[in-house]
């Protein structure tokens, strides 16, 4: 799986790989296990090592994707609610107060 990979394609990847495990736990529990990855990321920030802080990130975004799944969000929506630039300001960079 290279880099030009959508979202979608990377969505459906996780899926193949760990929906059904991931359904069975249900999407609460699944949600635990999200929150667990962002405070892994937390740690890997604060302790600032390179490649720790790229693998938690891998894993936040892994965690993400099956938990949108189980909630049957497409991520790809983000990209048109802000491909544009923000949502609130229409601006890229935001220029929100």
């Amino acid at each position: 799986m290279g880099q030009d990979v959508t979202l979608a394609e990377f969505q459906r990847r996780i899926e193949r790989i760990y929906y059904e495990k991931d359904a069975g736990r249900g999407l609460s529990g699944t949600f635990m296990w999200f929150v667990e990855e962002v405070g892994e990321l937390a740690r890997a920030l604060q302790r600032g090592q390179r490649e720790e802080i790229e693998e938690e990130f891998y894993d936040v975004l892994a965690w993400l994707s099956t938990l949108a799944s189980i909630a049957r969000v497409e991520l790809a929506g983000a990209m048109e609610k802000y491909g544009q630039g923000c949502p609130k300001c229409g601006q890229a960079p935001c220029r929100c107060e």
